[in-house]
């Protein structure tokens, strides 16, 4: 499946180099890479090759894949451990951690000062990274990096071209996305294999919330939004699948309940000064967000 980016104001020359590169390398100490890109992996062989294979085909080169097993049953290591790459990491958890744990274990491994988190089954443009690291490398005022993202589903097929970002392209406060996320009442911003933020801007928030799994995502990108701005990119530079196999009316439900209390949260958060009338259409649009995402899904099982 191929993701056609439309333009974009960035342009990437090559990876750095210096002096003090060589010389790591002589050392046998391999230098600190400008972006570590994260796959935290748990029993995900059906789609984990191909994953890797759009990370590896970046344009920009100056990363490392760090691939962490979070105790798989199935050949999800020994897939990753097909690729001869250099550029990968191959770490492993000997017991199985929660998500929320094994996802900042592996921003814990991560060596680069800025991040992204691809699941197992998502896919990035071959332009992502050129076109997210250049604007957080000029501007230390910007806190997360997000472009558009297709919906495929489990043949890659786009089932829902250039979603996300309605009214979030371009630099925005913090107080402005809180806003926009909570009239939208679902996610407006996207999910980890879209986005690109700072390492140390992670864990001065705290890292990944577990108690919050279904809408783990954006509660760190508001948080994030505390300490710097936000960039949204008009380009599509990711693909999140859709999976038949998580589809569950207990999960929708998890989901529509975490995001409603992220709703009032906000809602009553100091810091994004939400208005009343955000938050009335926050709490009328949430039904609709759900019905969108509840089609999504009828959609993706009909594509079967």
């Amino acid at each position: 499946m191929h993701i056609s980016p439309r333009g974009g104001p960035f342009r990437h020359t090559g990876p750095p180099s210096s002096p003090l590169d060589g010389a790591r390398y002589r050392r046998g100490v391999p230098p600190i890479p400008s972006v570590s890109v994260c796959i935290p992996v748990y029993n995900g062989e059906q789609f984990l090759a191909e994953t890797i294979r759009s990370v590896l085909a970046q344009t920009y080169q100056d990363f490392e894949l760090v691939f962490l097993d979070n105790a798989s049953t199935d050949r999800s290591a020994e897939i990753a451990r097909s690729f001869s790459d250099p550029r990968i990491r191959f770490e492993h958890n000997d017991t199985l951690l929660p998500q929320g744990d094994n996802w900042n274990r592996v921003v814990e491994l991560a060596r680069a000062p800025l991040v992204k988190v691809v699941c197992a089954d998502d896919l990035l443009h071959p332009r992502c990274l050129e076109l997210q690291v250049p604007p957080l490398e000029a501007d230390p005022g910007i806190a997360v990096v997000a472009a558009r993202r297709h919906m495929i589903d489990e043949r890659g097929k786009v089932i829902a071209p250039r979603r996300g970002l309605r009214g979030l392209i371009g630099v925005h406060t913090g107080v402005e996305v809180a806003r926009r996320v909570v009239r939208n009442g679902a996610n407006p911003i996207g999910e980890s294999n879209n986005v690109l933020f700072r390492r140390a801007d992670f864990f001065t928030v705290g890292g990944w919330r577990a108690d919050r799994s279904h809408v783990m995502d954006l509660d760190m990108w508001l948080r994030l939004l505390q300490v710097g701005d936000f960039l949204g990119l008009p380009q599509t530079l990711a693909a999140f699948r859709i999976a038949t196999e998580s589809i569950t009316s207990h999960s929708d439900e998890r989901l529509y309940e975490q995001q409603r209390a992220l709703i009032e949260e906000l809602g009553e958060s100091g810091y994004f000064q939400v208005r009343g009338v955000d938050l009335t259409v926050g709490r009328l649009s949430a039904p609709a967000g759900r019905a969108r995402r509840r089609a999504l899904y009828t959609l993706t099982k009909l594509t079967r």
